[in-house]
């Protein structure tokens, strides 16, 4: 009685079995008539293709190791600046030490360094300096078999994340030129700033060489490494009271409303592949889109902290330390979240997941908490 039944399944599973089988052969195909006809060649043929397979291999091992090996990537980076230790803002005077005080001695006058520039200076050198930076490598250019890697679930995530950040650190380098750095209509721009901003805008998929315009180009990485530089440089000048930080409550307010801008156009990216793409597993874009968010999260976890720093006057004026730290909460409770695989599942869905919905409750609880206390400045 149960033998059709079992020859049926059995022949279901043959069929699968052939299937495979098919497509394994079809996949296969192309490395078993190189082996063949590189078998049929002569010796110096074999040598320089051999060579040439073997540079290949080698850049393919580079990139993959690369793309998988996340140096000094750190959730809780912000603990080692211990910035709750820091009092005094950006670009005040500090106290003489005690030392030089009670015995007189001449000691240089010193200014506070501003930890926004140190925080944006740290998180490129973590980018291109402590990491490969992927979307200017030539095999990422390339991509897998001329598709573009970001529409691949393969060797993408680290790109995106590091993209994330520098959208974040490109954001708050423009901060820096109009308004941070510089008294707002009366000082000239500071130029440290000025070049740290233009590098930080430089294209962020620059090789050695380029077809359009046709030539050798400066890679991207080189003009990051610029700007960590000239980031650096202003530190210094504020540290000998030679530049200025204009730590103001309108200049806050500013910074914020950017922030608030920037994160919330992710949400929407968010939102709008949630809602129109979501194949759960299958989704080859997700995985790109979340860490992308997660690295602008990242980096804004460290400026926000910063920003205490910097502004601490004016938030203990406006007592927002409390809805301060509830957003440094939120931001960090949002870099908590690191699935092995990124699901784009419908939000109504009882089987798979959908990260990117998660993502964006979190950017949208940061933004909503960024709004908060614009408003509470602005009273």
């Amino acid at each position: 009685m149960l033998e059709p039944v079992v020859n049926f399944f059995s022949r279901i599973f043959t069929y699968i079995g052939r299937g495979i089988g098919f497509i394994v052969g079809i996949l296969l195909w192309p490395f078993m008539w190189a082996s063949s006809w590189y078998t049929q060649r002569g010796f110096i043929l074999k040598i320089v293709v051999g060579l040439a397979l073997l540079l290949w291999l080698g850049l393919y091992g580079y990139f993959f190791y690369n793309t998988q090996a996340w140096t000094n990537f750190n959730p809780d980076y912000v603990a080692s600046y211990n910035f709750k230790n820091q009092t005094a803002p950006a670009g005040e005077p500090l106290a003489a030490p005690a030392a030089a005080a009670t015995t007189g001695t001449n000691v240089s006058k010193t200014c506070a360094r501003s930890a926004i520039v140190t925080v944006t200076a740290d998180l490129t050198d973590f980018n291109v300096n402590q990491n490969a930076w992927i979307s200017s490598m030539l095999l990422y250019k390339l991509g897998f078999f001329g598709m573009d890697w970001d529409r691949t679930p393969f060797l993408d995530n680290k790109a995106s994340f590091q993209r994330g950040i520098n959208s974040a650190v490109r954001r708050t380098g423009i901060e820096l030129v109009d308004t941070l750095g510089r008294v707002r209509g009366t000082s000239q721009i500071d130029g440290d700033l000025q070049k740290a901003r233009g590098n930080l805008q430089f294209t962020e998929d620059a090789w050695y060489f380029g077809l359009n315009p046709f030539g050798p180009k400066t890679p991207t990485p080189s003009y990051y490494r610029s700007a960590v530089n000239d980031l650096r440089t202003f530190n210094t000048k504020l540290e000998n009271c030679n530049a200025i930080f204009d730590a103001r409550a309108d200049n806050l307010i500013q910074f914020i409303d950017r922030i608030a801008n920037d994160i919330g156009a992710t949400s929407a990216i968010l939102k709008d592949r949630s809602e129109n793409h979501n194949n759960g597993w299958f989704d080859t874009r997700a995985d790109d889109r979340f860490w992308f968010a997660y690295g602008q999260l990242y980096a804004y976890y460290g400026l926000m902290n910063a920003a205490q720093v910097d502004f601490r006057q004016v938030l203990d004026e406006k007592h927002l330390t409390p809805l301060w730290d509830g957003m440094d909460g939120q931001l960090r409770s949002a870099l908590a979240i690191q699935p092995w695989i990124i699901a784009n599942g419908s939000e109504g869905g009882w089987l798979l997941p959908n990260h990117l919905t998660t993502m964006g409750f979190y950017i949208l609880r940061v933004r909503s908490n960024l709004i908060d206390i614009k408003q509470v400045l602005q009273q």
